[in-house]
């Protein structure tokens, strides 16, 4: 799961900002606006571009789905549309109005905007980034600075995540040997290398044929603070859609609300339902949603309520995105008011 579910960001990367920035020019927008009759809103049918394929990284939109929330907020139908290597960028399809949000990365989103495409992440499932460094536990690696004179297996479309991560520890090449990762647990395991960078919800502690026991840390942890599975908007949609947006946001709340609560069926439904021609095995993605929870839930988003972004960490996904060599600003890259709307008038999501 691994390799595929970071490797379409270099794919998706070389495609998806291209093509948000060629298309977003001509984009229509939306889709239709809410009747004026005075009659409840009808937004008629939309799409969400999913960042990958249809796993639990998704189950607050299928519970959302599942549980009438998008119907209630006022769409006819919502269509999730599942991402992954050969698919079109979350930033194409709503720079060019075909779906109202998708879900991405900061380290995406932001070379499209500074060629020019007209989005913002408007909100973030993860407040922690989900990047790791996986080692033995016999052998741990427990901090930034355990890294030094070690050999760190990479794949390359997660360099520039790495990079940062390195920068912002005032660790360099010399201090820490980057080599190509071609399967980390099986590197680790017969001691290619001394750790690997993966993916937090991949995690199972143990790698190898073996079963060898291993240990993690996030580069969230450690110096690279950065939000993660972002929403992202077009500006059209922002400023001319914006009531649509916000419903289809607090539909996704309350189907996140939903699937942090309930894990079990969040998996469940994900694994017989949404994401059933994946034969994905229920017990891998518990594993995987039970860790996810601990990235989505925090002291700050128990306070503001889930996928809300503070300023401050905004300004440290600025910084961390600098050290990538991503020069933007935060009002370039960001849009949060339409999601603390949704809270302000809806406090009981919280």
């Amino acid at each position: 799961m691994k390799l595929s579910r970071t490797g379409r960001l270099a794919s998706i990367a070389a495609l998806g900002v291209a093509a948000a920035i060629a298309l977003s020019a001509c984009s229509s927008g939306a889709s239709t606006s809410p009747s004026t009759s005075g009659a409840a809103a009808s937004y008629g049918d939309i799409d969400i571009q999913l960042s990958y394929l249809k796993n639990t990284e998704f189950a607050g939109e299928f519970f959302a789905d599942k549980n009438g929330y998008f119907t209630s907020a006022g769409f006819n139908s919502v269509s999730l549309t599942a991402g992954g290597s050969s698919a079109v960028s979350a930033e194409a399809q709503v720079a060019t109005g075909k779906s109202l949000i998708g879900i991405s990365s900061p380290l995406i989103t932001a070379p499209a905007v500074v060629k020019g495409a007209a989005i913002k992440i408007i909100a973030a499932d993860y407040q922690k980034n989900p990047f790791n460094v996986v080692s033995l536990a016999s052998s741990p690696l427990t901090t930034a600075a355990s890294l030094k004179g070690k050999t760190i297996a990479v794949s390359d479309f997660n360099t520039l995540a790495w990079q940062a991560f390195l920068a912002a520890n005032n660790l360099t090449s010399d201090d820490v040997k980057t080599v190509p990762q071609t399967n980390g647990p099986d590197q680790l395991a017969s001691g290619q290398v001394d750790g690997y960078n993966g993916y937090t919800t991949s995690f199972t502690g143990t790698v190898g044929t073996a079963k060898t026991p291993s240990v993690q840390f996030l580069l969230a942890d450690q110096g690279l603070p950065l939000v993660g599975e972002t929403l992202v908007a077009s500006q059209d949609t922002i400023d001319n859609h914006r009531d649509e947006l916000k419903a289809a946001l607090k539909a996704i709340i309350k189907g996140w609300k939903d699937a942090v609560a309930d894990p079990a069926t969040a998996t469940k439904i994900t694994v017989e339902t949404y994401g059933k021609d994946q034969n994905f095995n229920y017990d891998s993605q518990l594993a995987a949603i039970t860790i996810q929870n601990t990235l989505m839930v925090t002291d700050d988003t128990k306070a503001n309520g889930l996928l809300t972004i503070t300023p401050a960490l905004v300004d440290q996904s600025i910084t961390a995105l600098k050290l990538a060599k991503i020069d933007i600003t935060a009002d370039q890259l960001f849009d949060t008011s339409v999601i603390n709307d949704v809270y302000k008038e809806n406090p009981d999501l919280k």
